[in-house]
């Protein structure tokens, strides 16, 4: 038997499987369904549609060339990409995952960067936004806004580590050349970009609408599919098998057994994982923080599906990701144990109400909580209203077809 043929069995049975599992558990599959069709609803569509929509105007526009050539002297050097790497990374951070997978993919295609390129730059501006860190994990499951800064810094380092450990990917398989700085260069090659896009600015947005909804649409059937996926190995006690190996895993690293279900339900999805880790009991926030860490960096299955379907439009290879997520769990577990005592511990017995409270901090955890707490209460209304616009969008495009 041909390994194709093992795969195709296996795929097929797979499928079929957990079409009879759904067959057999409706409830469980429905309200799981329900729950991630929610947070696609509320949180995650519209979070992401403003950065996917302005990501397509910097592009269009050549603003994404200008900070290229800027950023040319430090990406290149640091992380062996193009300087417009450096967009891709603060737009990752700033609007959370998929955004760096698609912009990377969005490059490749334009031949802005090389495929060596492209799988070193999306292994490290795939992250969380602050909103969910801060907003979602600290205040909504931890209830203590404190952590926030401390999760965040140890999932932004362990993405920084992650970057500079990819550099050595492919390194002989092209040369590192940088070009020096210079603003009058930079804002020469943006308007020469600019000319090269002659669509008309009501057409660049449809297709900027377009494009992003198409996108999150997508995004949501993975979140949807995964949480149920999730749902469904709990209600059949498979993940009881996973649990066996997990346990003595957590065992070895003097981790308590009860966060074994937090970390399978992590690995296929973020939320489900980390709240579970919240509310472990018998176990200690320092043990929990570090499992938070790592299910952050790792991204969860439901993410790497909804990048793997992303790269997939390109010649990117999943693996690099896939290895880089690993990496980057692994990184940020350290980070928490490293950095939990000084960082959060130290803080909070010599004055916690001048560093994390009223003082230093509190502006910008308040900030992305009140954010993520707006979410919840308008996202719907806003992912409703978008979805009736892409709809006329798409119906006058149509139309425009048939005439």
């Amino acid at each position: 038997m041909t390994a194709s043929s093992v795969k195709t069995i296996l795929f097929g049975g797979t499928a079929t499987f957990l079409a009879i599992t759904f067959i057999l558990f409706p409830k469980d599959a429905y309200e799981a369904s329900i729950r991630g069709l929610n947070m696609w609803w509320e949180v995650v569509f519209p979070s992401l549609l403003p950065f996917f929509i302005m990501s397509e105007f910097l592009i269009a526009f050549g603003v994404v060339t200008f900070i290229g050539a800027l950023f040319e002297p430090i990406m290149r050097p640091l992380f062996r990409v193009p300087g417009v790497g450096g967009f891709v990374w603060a737009m990752g951070m700033a609007s959370g995952f998929p955004a760096g997978a698609r912009l990377t993919a969005r490059l490749r295609k334009d031949k802005k960067i090389s495929r060596i390129q492209a799988e070193r730059l999306v292994s490290f501006t795939n992250a969380s936004n602050p909103i969910f860190i801060f907003g979602a994990i600290a205040v909504g499951f931890f209830h203590n806004p404190a952590l926030g800064f401390f999760l965040a810094v140890c999932h932004y380092g362990g993405n920084l580590l992650v970057g500079l450990a990819m550099r050595f990917y492919g390194k002989n398989e092209e040369l590192v050349s940088t070009r020096p700085f210079s603003i009058k260069e930079a804002f020469s090659m943006m308007h020469h970009e600019r000319l090269k896009d002659t669509r008309p600015l009501g057409k660049m947005m449809g297709d900027a609408v377009h494009s992003a909804v198409t996108t999150l649409l997508m995004i949501g059937g993975f979140i949807i599919l995964f949480s149920v996926l999730n749902r469904l190995l709990t209600v059949i006690h498979l993940s009881d098998v996973f649990a066996i190996g997990v346990t003595v895993l957590l065992t070895l690293m003097n981790i308590p057994n009860e966060l074994s279900p937090a970390l399978i339900s992590g690995l296929f999805e973020i939320t489900i994982g980390s709240q579970m880790a919240s509310v472990s009991a018998g176990t200690s926030l320092y043990h929990q923080m570090i499992i938070t860490s790592f299910i952050l960096g790792f991204n969860g299955f439901s993410v790497q599906a909804q990048v793997a379907s992303i790269l997939a439009e390109t010649d990117i290879r999943f693996k690099p990701f896939f290895f880089a997520r690993l990496i980057h769990g692994v990184l940020a577990a350290i980070l928490a144990v490293i950095l939990f005592e000084p960082l959060y511990m130290q803080s909070i017995k010599k004055n916690a109400t001048e560093v994390f409270a009223p003082g230093y901090y509190e502006p910008v955890y308040l900030l992305f909580a009140s954010l993520y707490e707006w979410l919840t209460q308008f996202g719907g209304t806003i992912t409703a209203c978008t979805l009736i616009l892409f709809i006329v969008l798409v119906a006058i495009k149509q139309d425009q077809k048939m005439i």
